[in-house]
């Protein structure tokens, strides 16, 4: 197919998702050391809010939102080897975290905070960032791997990956909540989950998950995992809840236990109590992500156990904003996605 020069996409100026804009932007060739993707689905996250409000960090202005998506290459660079047009693929949230830990360098290469997003019809990214989708997969699933799932499996299989018998504390039902409670039930372990909706847990219950607990009947949703465990609390935490939900976590982990902190989606203001967490020598770890060496391996655990991402609703490029509005709606489990080609 011959290469257009036309491409539509989105952009927000920070003033709310109802204010995106979609509009024609010139499509230039790929440089040497590039290729052109053409996007066939793009996955919502919370960060992609942050960015519409103009409240997430660092971030640019007048910029082509959202960081996953996936397509098919229609454009290679003069020097590109080993990619073919028609390769099915996805670029990494940050393009130049190829492996190892992220600087602040690797970190502003974000696609669609720092730098410009695949919420547009076709973009240009350099070879290095490419990862294959799983051929299993559609385009619509595939899309959901560069962040909330490549997120999800850093935490659950990061320096010290969760191991058979473990048990796992999910706060939510959200895009890197579902994908680490299928992460961490391929891997044996025993899965706690936790949301505000009967529904919601009913899907975890349908994937596999062994406890749930609804924290909106249970307010003491901690002590019930400490019923659960025993008494003895759980190895890993995936923390999405943030200064709302701390507190109660660092009550839910074992000694020595570990606490990934992904994200603050239930808000508030509170520290980290450090008296607690030395006291109880608890692990806490940020992520951000991973890198293209993670989603490399992440995807050969998908192949291997034929994991399926939960995508919970689909909409056209024309329906983005309404994509936006159900994604703050909170009502999705897993992932919402928007579908171009």
């Amino acid at each position: 197919m011959s290469l257009p020069t036309i491409s539509r996409e989105y952009r927000t100026q920070g003033d709310g998702y109802q204010n995106l804009k979609l509009q024609s932007a010139t499509l230039s060739k790929p440089k040497a050391t590039e290729v052109t993707v053409k996007i066939h689905a793009v996955s919502l996250q919370f960060r992609d809010l942050m960015v519409s409000k103009g409240i997430y960090p660092q971030q640019k202005w007048d910029i082509v939102p959202c960081s996953d998506g996936a397509g098919e290459i229609v454009a290679l660079g003069e020097e590109v080897k080993g990619w073919e047009i028609g390769d099915r693929v996805c670029p990494n949230f940050a393009l130049d975290h190829i492996h190892g830990d992220v600087t602040e360098d690797i970190k502003l290469t974000g696609l669609g905070g720092h730098i410009d997003g695949v919420l547009r019809e076709y973009i240009n990214v350099p070879v290095h960032s490419l990862v294959r989708i799983p051929e299993y997969l559609s385009y619509e699933e595939g899309s959901t791997l560069p962040c909330a799932a490549l997120t999800a499996y850093n935490a659950c299989l990061g320096p010290v990956p969760l191991k058979g018998g473990d048990c796992v504390l999910v706060l939510g039902t959200g895009g890197v909540s579902i994908f680490a409670a299928q992460f961490a039930l391929a891997s044996g372990a025993i899965v706690i989950v936790t949301s505000s909706s009967d529904e919601k847990l009913l899907v975890a219950k349908k994937l596999g998950v062994q406890h749930t607990i609804n924290y909106k009947k249970n307010v003491k949703w901690d002590e019930e995992v400490l019923n659960i465990t025993g008494g003895r609390g759980v190895d890993h935490i995936i923390e999405v809840g943030g200064p709302n939900t701390i507190l109660k976590s660092i009550n839910a982990v074992r000694y020595a236990g570990w606490v990934h902190i992904i994200g603050f989606v239930s808000g508030g203001d509170n520290g980290i109590p450090v008296t607690l967490v030395i006291l109880k020598t608890i692990i806490f770890r940020g992520i951000l992500i991973g890198s293209v060496k993670q989603f490399e391996d992440m995807n050969r655990l998908l192949t291997a156990r034929q994991i399926r991402p939960v995508v919970d609703k689909v909409f056209s490029f024309e329906e983005a904003t309404e994509a936006y509005a159900y994604l703050e709606s909170q009502h999705h489990v897993g992932k919402v996605v928007i579908k171009l080609a």
